[in-house]
């Protein structure tokens, strides 16, 4: 009896594993609903392999915003348009907004690129100056969670302050600086796009330079691409440009042009160091009076990683309008 009893012992063991080896197969009813963040999404259902199973639904969330600011004439800001005065093209396709913001007061994080190339050495103090100020303005007004980061370059690229409100940080770096080798103007332009890109709210860099670039690995399209990704709105400050062409870099001024309207900003070229004040308040109040425009993309081709051409045109082709040039497709 006992050895009986010993061999059913074993019997029911050896059951108990099987079973506990066999895993069971949950299939759901229906598909888990997937999180996103925010706007709307586009779906469209799909079989799995086989036919068999639950529908699998693509999700798309693709809000493109714009940051749009609007002058007269005679150069003043105008801020008091209204969104139905607005029309936007993506690859020549009208869009319907989905977005309006007079005056947006997202919070800022303002990318901050000083020069400090060799060139730059008998002059870097009234810049340094300039700068402190300018952050000192930032900081004083607007959304309480505005912040800078302060980066220099010459053939390297450094990050002296991380995003921040200190400016006490920024005074500390800003004045042990010293000017010396050459200038990788693209290099630091990639490098601070990459590091705004997945900020919250607005991203601005603003660049104190005195000319092009000439050491950089990367290269204008890589500067200008970085950019874009980055939803990065470009202010370029060329101080004290050379007068006679002979010696001035009128290819980089070009560049840095360029760089600055097709991501929505402007250049600027202060006659002497006093304008430099009035340039930075100039950037400071066009950032504290921008229009936000966003849309999701309708009845334009997908294309992913494709550039998609941007226009914003209103009523009056005389206003002059600032915004970015286009897009780039997740």
């Amino acid at each position: 009896m006992a050895r009986r009893s010993s061999r059913l012992v074993r019997s029911a063991a050896v059951f108990l594993l099987l079973a506990l080896s066999v895993k069971p197969q949950f299939k759901p009813a229906s598909p888990p609903q997937q999180p996103h963040s925010g706007g709307a999404t586009q779906g469209t259902p799909s079989e799995q392999p086989g036919g068999t199973g639950a529908p699998i639904f693509s999700v798309r969330v693709n809000l493109v915003r714009l940051l749009v600011s609007v002058r007269d004439t005679s150069g003043a800001v105008l801020t008091n348009l209204n969104k139905q005065d607005f029309r936007v093209l993506d690859n020549d396709v009208p869009q319907q907004l989905a977005l309006f913001e007079r005056n947006t007061s997202l919070p800022l994080s303002v990318a901050i690129l000083v020069d400090t190339s060799g060139s730059t050495q008998i002059d870097l103090r009234y810049e340094v100056d300039s700068v402190l100020r300018f952050i000192s303005a930032l900081l004083g007004s607007g959304n309480p969670d505005d912040t800078f980061a302060l980066f220099t370059f010459n053939w390297r690229t450094n990050l002296e302050v991380d995003f921040s409100r200190s400016q006490k940080r920024a005074e500390r770096a800003l004045h042990g600086l010293r000017g010396e080798g050459g200038t990788s103007l693209y290099d630091a332009i990639y490098l601070a796009s990459d590091s705004l890109a997945e900020r919250e709210g607005r991203h601005v860099m603003v660049i104190v330079t005195d000319g092009g670039d000439t050491t950089s690995y990367k290269h204008y399209a890589d500067a200008l691409a970085a950019a874009q990704r980055a939803d990065v709105v470009m202010y370029p400050i060329v101080v004290i440009p050379i007068e006679a062409d002979a010696g001035r870099n009128i290819g980089g001024e070009h560049a840095l042009a360029t760089l600055a309207a097709s991501t929505g900003g402007r250049t600027f070229h202060p006659e002497s160091f006093d304008r430099l004040d009035a340039t930075f308040a100039d950037i400071l109040q066009e950032l504290r009076t921008q229009y936000l425009l966003g849309f999701y993309p309708k009845d334009v081709r997908e294309q992913p990683q494709a550039f998609h051409r941007v226009e914003v045109k209103l009523p009056d082709p005389a206003l002059r309008v600032s915004a970015r040039s286009g897009y780039y497709e997740p």
